[in-house]
Order: structure tokens, then C-alpha cells, then sequence
């Protein structure tokens, strides 16, 4: 399982947290989706067969949010 962090630009209320949840928990291969709403930031986890932590960071940005950085952390083999 690949872990990767979104930094998003600031969000502005909860009802923009769980949009940005739904949709990423609707993408292929990911597990576990985290929006801490006060840190403007996405924990996610996720099957890198079957997407990719840039491809989930566009499903962010075509709701409308600026993602600012995207860091992932490969799993140890």
C-alpha cells in the first residue's frame, strides 16, 4: 500500500471536507482517505497498481481546490 499526503490551499468549511473524501474514496485502489480540515492537508493510502497519488491529486483540483504539493511515500519492500 502507497501512502502520499496532498497539501491542499485553505479550506474553507466542512461540507468541503467531505467532498473532497467522497470523492476520493469513489477512485480505484484506495484504501483509506484522511481530510484534516484544519491543516488543509489529505492522508491517503492507496494501491499504486491501480492509480497514482498525481492522478488522485487531479480529482482534487477538478473539485475545484488547489493542491499545493503532493509527497508520497513508497512502501518498504
Amino acid at each position: 500500500m502507497t501512502k502520499a499526503v496532498l497539501q491542499l490551499g485553505a479550506l474553507t468549511c466542512p461540507s468541503c471536507m467531505q467532498k473532497i473524501q467522497g470523492a476520493l474514496e469513489k477512485q480505484a485502489g484506495v484504501q483509506k482517505v484522511k481530510v484534516l480540515f484544519n491543516a488543509s492537508k489529505v492522508k491517503l493510502e492507496f494501491d499504486d497498481s491501480a492509480n497514482t497519488a498525481d492522478a488522485l491529486a487531479e480529482v482534487v483540483k477538478k473539485l475545484g481546490y488547489e493542491v499545493k504539493s503532493v509527497k508520497v511515500k513508497q512502501p518498504a519492500e
